[in-house]
């Protein structure tokens, strides 16, 4: 494939030991790579990036959408595909992505696209449940679109149609069971903080419905039994995680309310 007027645009902090199959699956057939790497970071990932030509920068951190939009606005070329260092662009997205660029009068009806992303867990694909087809809008046409959402939950805010791609985006954030626990705090401290204020009150929907539902949806509805024991754990997983969030939150308000 010939190169396409496509940045790559990424965030990272120090990622030595995995950014390199994200660099290779872009490198070669897209006009350019940028790299907004933490200021801290000293692991080498600058190194393995300027290997494959990326432009980097470094940059304090400043909270996902932040950082994402920061990377979006040093692309030159006229699409930006937003790519993180624990993805990898399949040879199946890739082809679909020059298969869409070839023909510019269908190019010019869409501002984005988006793609399902298929996680690695546990060794094994997981095609169902809460985490597929997880589809991401992350391919846009410059100037059409910017980054939104409530971190560490970055959105695309998209003017205009996005178009569908079929492709999977290689997704391996969870290499054990204990990386993927470590994120629940993070995580769920974010969502307390953007959230304890917004909410009033914290009960029975929220620290028993809506866990169980949260369960039942992804294993059950969306067949998540359909990918084995990681498939029944992810979905217990979620629920904790919804729990684990709105108990938090519970905490802070009582907090609060002893504090009166």
């Amino acid at each position: 494939m010939t190169s396409l007027p496509i940045s790559v645009v990424m965030i990272s902090a120090a990622e030595a030991g995995r950014i390199r199959r994200a660099l290779e699956s872009v490198a070669g057939w897209t006009a350019e790579i940028i790299v907004v790497l933490n200021a801290e970071v000293e692991d080498g990932t600058d190194g393995i990036a300027r290997q494959f030509g990326a432009k980097v920068f470094r940059e304090a951190w400043k909270g996902f959408t932040a950082q994402k939009s920061s990377a979006a606005a040093k692309a030159t070329a006229d699409w930006i595909l937003d790519l993180d260092a624990d993805e990898e662009v399949s040879r199946g997205l890739q082809d679909e992505i020059g298969r869409v660029f070839s023909d510019p009068s269908a190019l010019a009806n869409y501002s984005a696209f988006s793609y399902p992303r298929l996680s690695w867990y546990c060794g094994r694909w997981i095609r169902h449940g809460d985490w597929y087809p997880d589809r991401q809008t992350r391919l846009w046409r410059r100037g059409h679109a910017k980054w939104g959402g409530i971190d560490p939950h970055a959105k695309l805010l998209v003017n205009g149609r996005v178009g569908r791609l079929h492709g999977d985006l290689y997704h391996y954030s969870f290499e054990s069971i204990n990386r993927q626990l470590r994120k629940i705090a993070p995580y769920s401290d974010e969502f307390v903080r953007q959230r304890s204020s917004a909410l009033g009150r914290v009960g029975l929907f929220h620290l028993v419905i809506h866990p169980s539902w949260r369960f039942f949806r992804g294993y059950c509805l969306r067949l998540g039994f359909l990918d084995g024991w990681p498939g029944y754990y992810i979905a217990w997983l979620n629920a904790f995680s919804t729990l684990t969030r709105y108990a938090k939150v519970k905490e802070r308000l009582t907090a609060r309310e002893d504090r009166w």
